[in-house]
């Protein structure tokens, strides 16, 4: 059994029966559960942990591995959710992998869009990050299937990525609900689903990547600044 968690934007949790990677065929996703809501992961985590696993029919001892959302995205959503995929791994000793979540999305666009085998297909993906800002990546899949990330991640104003980003044949991501005439949308995709986390995790894993990484992807410094000066308690 295998644990996906993404808390890069809303917070996601899936578990699936299978192997990254191991075997050629792909994880199968048992169950899915989430929250929308942008800042309670560290109060809803936890809970759809064990309620996703209680769909699933799994219990802890059953984990075999833990795949968990690298972001880019918000400082404290981002850092519960790789906190609580850390914990879980070094309690019960299990391997942890590491991923962006933008690649999570990329692969849920290019699976509702189907067609794998025929023509190449390009997909786009926008996050909102804040401070009018999106993130952002661009994919490409080839004609044999294979996915491969082009450009990104990357954090930068709507209007200077805009160009590239709607050159791409799919277009997803909670940016394109904030900025709909810069960034039209293809598919109604906001947010990381963590069982394409899996299934994309296993997918790179398959082709001899490395996925110990899960060191956060934040892209730039957090909006709380360090003092630069030492204030006087006298107020000299």
């Amino acid at each position: 059994m295998l644990l996906g968690i993404d808390t890069s934007g809303a917070v996601s949790v899936a578990v699936a029966r299978g192997t990254l990677g191991g075997d050629g065929h792909a994880p199968e996703i048992l169950a899915v559960r989430g929250d929308d809501r942008a800042r309670h992961h560290d109060e809803v985590l936890l809970a759809l942990v064990e309620e996703t696993m209680a769909e699933a029919g799994a219990g802890r001892s059953d984990l075999t591995g833990i795949v968990v959302g690298r972001g880019p995205g918000p400082f404290t959503g981002l850092r519960v959710g790789l906190v609580a995929a850390r914990s879980i791994a070094g309690v019960l000793d299990l391997p942890l992998h590491g991923i962006s979540s933008l690649d999570a999305l990329a692969h849920q666009a290019l699976a509702a869009a189907g067609g794998e085998g025929t023509a190449p297909v390009t997909v786009a993906v926008a996050l909102d990050a804040r401070r009018r800002e999106v993130y952002h990546a661009r994919y490409r899949r080839a004609a044999d299937g294979t996915v491969t990330r082009e450009a990104g991640p990357a954090v930068d104003a709507p209007a200077d990525v805009a160009a590239e980003l709607t050159a791409c044949d799919l277009l997803v991501g909670s940016g394109t609900g904030l900025y709909p005439q810069l960034l039209p949308a293809t598919a109604e995709m906001a947010h990381a689903d963590a069982g394409h986390l899996i299934l994309a995790a296993a997918q790179r894993i398959a082709r001899g990547e490395d996925l110990s990484d899960t060191a956060p992807l934040y892209l730039r410094e957090p909006d709380a600044a360090k003092p630069t000066a030492r204030k006087s308690a006298l107020g000299r």
